[in-house]
């Protein structure tokens, strides 16, 4: 079948808004990454927080989806789900992973990779109960990840919790929903450059100490 636009392969966009040298990051990797972030929300850039997690099933298999970062700390980048879901699946029988945020209005992506662990209750239950009643219901509501029959399957248990809960001020956390940390080992800074001749900044962990390199294009 014919293309009605033009071929892939055609398309393409040569960087050139902005340079990244390794005298002008920041020490640490996550205040590099605070500043990023805030240039992409002050840009305005649609869903400056979303991000692809990359996780390996058991057999080695990856998955990627994307996901919401809901908080950044000195620790690390933290975001919530319900861990019976294929991600939680796999983030229980291999704990390490990969975050991938892509800011194309400003040329720029960053890759995470580190270890994966559940917060605390007490945090997961704070942002629960942070979040709009109808998301707090949709927790309960869905079997994420499983089949289902019907959208109205979906539906009518939504209904179902929705009337459990209605002379209930506060929802309980399920016990299958909650955050996870990642503790960051590896992040990589990508700024687009012109002719694919890209900036590439690497900070490693080493022993607590942050090793800033260059990598090729």
């Amino acid at each position: 079948m014919a293309l009605s636009y033009k071929k892939i392969a055609d398309i393409r966009t040569n960087y050139s808004k902005q340079d990244l040298t390794e005298a002008s990051v920041a020490a640490n990797p996550i205040d590099q990454f605070h500043e990023w972030l805030n240039e992409a929300i002050a840009a305005e850039v649609e869903e400056p927080t979303a991000f692809v997690l990359s996780t390996v099933s058991p057999e080695g298999k990856p998955s990627a989806r994307v996901v919401l970062l809901k908080e950044l700390s000195s620790q690390g980048f933290t975001f919530f789900t319900n861990y019976s879901s294929r991600k939680g699946q796999e983030l229980e029988h291999s704990p390490s992973g990969c975050f991938t945020f892509f800011w194309p209005a400003l040329e720029r992506q960053v890759r995470v990779e580190g270890q994966i662990k559940k917060v605390s209750a007490e945090e997961s239950e704070s942002y629960f109960h942070s979040r709009p009643r109808g998301s707090q219901i949709g927790a309960w509501a869905s079997p994420q990840s499983k089949v289902i029959k019907s959208r109205e399957e979906l539906q009518h248990a939504d209904e179902a919790f929705t009337a459990k809960f209605s002379d209930t001020e506060v929802i309980p956390r399920p016990e299958h929903w909650g955050g996870y940390l990642l503790q960051p080992e590896r992040i990589e800074f990508w700024q687009g450059r012109p002719n694919r001749l890209h900036d590439r900044i690497l900070y490693q962990n080493a022993d607590g100490n942050w090793q800033i390199s260059r990598l090729a294009p």
